[in-house]
């Protein structure tokens, strides 16, 4: 494929010669090592050419319900489609997020009702605890930080973050499943939203992928959700894995499948054997991945109990005061929403303008705590649980119910 440096030299001169290069496993000796015991994927897409937030809905939902890119009016309602979270849930199936910052899967519509306010948990709280008890749910999906400061950098490997501390979050999160009870019951998945504008030589597939829901994404382009984006690092552990495998292309359900975001709700689907429907053509389409932990008859016993060490990258401390990045933003464009901020004239151009990372990372938290709190209140006063709480800006305002 062509192409990644064009593009790159549109954002910066210097990022040319950066997205031709790549990591050595010695700066990466968590997935290094994961991949040396378990099982990596050589042909998994991202959902569709296009940024962090889009690809992000199709990994729980296989939609991004028309989305290319950010938009602000599908922020403030919540994308509507229907989630995997639901068919688990529908189904008698417990799932949780646990967060550090923000859970950015409050930007489906849904993920905010009442009867959602208890699956989100924090991170450093509560997932080692859970994990010791043999508590966790049956889907349990882990949010990085995203906001990089100098008392906690981030850890969601987005530039220009240290990739280090996301290799310490995976170390951290596979240590505490391995000594968890519940180790033999357990798929880690690992992936990521779209590619970074990193060079990579497959190309993507665009004959017969199949739109998801008819959707159609806005104009000039009107881009029809027909064709995969660039591939991305994903891994899978479980001590029902063999030792070293490496997962090429998927065996259906239709000839030209292949594994791609909608993947995951597609083999969640069939893991559990929900009876719901699929939630889209696309995760009807979407290889799956169950079978490569099916192979062996009983779980393995000599899955390492740690992993590697891991030494910064990054010789300099975290630029805490500089900018907000564009994802970062969208991210404190939810928080708004959750707090009620939305309904200023000022929002989001205004509102934000020169927030700094620290400070968008402080907004961001105490926004997350006010919307969780109010939940919380609202079902304990009896609200329906299909209800979602609106926010209103004025500490002196209730917050109103909305269903």
């Amino acid at each position: 494929m062509i192409g990644f440096v064009e593009q790159a030299l549109t954002m910066s001169k210097e990022l040319s010669e950066t997205v031709m290069k790549g990591f050595k496993p010695e700066s990466v000796p968590v997935y290094a090592k994961l991949v040396e015991e378990f099982a990596v994927f050589d042909r998994w897409f991202s959902a569709l050419p296009g940024p962090t937030q889009p690809n992000r809905l199709f990994v729980y939902s296989g939609t991004s319900h028309g989305a290319v890119s950010h938009v602000k009016e599908n922020l403030i309602k919540g994308f509507p489609q229907k989630t995997i979270f639901d068919s688990l849930h529908e189904n008698g199936k417990d799932f949780g997020i646990y967060y550090q910052e923000a859970p950015t899967t409050l930007f489906y519509r849904n993920m905010r009702r009442l009867k959602y306010s208890s699956k989100f948990r924090h991170y450093d709280l509560h997932f080692k605890k859970d994990a010791e008890k043999g508590k966790l749910p049956s889907l349990t999906v882990i949010e990085p930080r995203y906001f990089d400061i100098k008392i906690l950098p981030a850890n969601d490997d987005h530039p220009s973050h240290d990739v280090a501390n996301g290799q310490k979050l995976v170390k951290q999160v596979y240590e505490t499943l391995r000594a968890s009870p519940q180790w033999n019951e357990t798929l880690f998945i690992i992936t990521y939203d779209e590619h970074g504008g990193f060079y990579d030589h497959v190309e993507t597939p665009v004959d017969n992928v199949p739109s998801p829901d008819g959707n159609t994404g806005p104009a000039p382009d009107f881009f029809k959700f027909d064709r995969l984006g660039v591939r991305v690092p994903t891994i899978i552990v479980s001590p029902w894995i063999k030792k070293g495998t490496i997962v090429t292309r998927p065996n259906g359900p239709a000839e030209n499948s292949e594994f791609e975001h909608s993947s995951i709700p597609a083999t969640i689907k069939k893991m559990y054997n929900l009876p719901s429907n699929f939630l889209t053509h696309r995760d009807a389409w979407a290889g799956t991945f169950e079978s490569v932990v099916g192979e062996l008859t009983s779980p393995r016993t000599d899955c390492p109990v740690t992993l590697p060490e891991v030494t910064p990258l990054r010789k300099t401390e975290a630029d805490e005061d500089r900018q907000l990045s564009e994802f970062q933003n969208e991210i404190v464009q939810l928080a708004a929403v959750l707090k009620g901020d939305h309904h200023l004239t000022s929002f989001p151009d205004e509102l934000f303008k020169n927030m700094t990372v620290k400070e968008g990372r402080d907004y961001v938290i105490g926004a997350v705590a006010r919307f969780k709190t109010a939940s919380r209140e609202a079902f304990i006063m009896g609200a329906d649980e299909s209800a979602i709480v609106d926010m209103r800006p004025s500490l002196t305002t209730q917050p109103s119910v909305h269903y």
